[in-house]
């Protein structure tokens, strides 16, 4: 589980589906992202990146990315 991600998402109060909406992505697929369970492509994650302040590469940092 990426709980940093879960972390950011709720200090700036959003829920799933406004991040989603914000990204262009289906709720559930921003859920397996946050999760671990899937890698955002490089594409969703800049855009994740701006919308949390965060560097894009962050995503694919411990391995397989899957790490929080």
């Amino acid at each position: 589980m990426r709980e940093w991600l879960k972390v950011k998402r709720l200090e700036k109060g959003l829920k799933v589906e406004d991040v989603a909406e914000q990204v262009e992505i289906t709720g559930s697929y921003y859920t397996m992202i946050e999760g671990g369970s899937r890698n955002p492509s490089v594409k969703v994650a800049k855009k994740l990146g701006c919308v949390f302040g965060v560097e894009w590469t962050r995503f694919f940092e411990g391995g397989a990315g899957l790490k929080g």
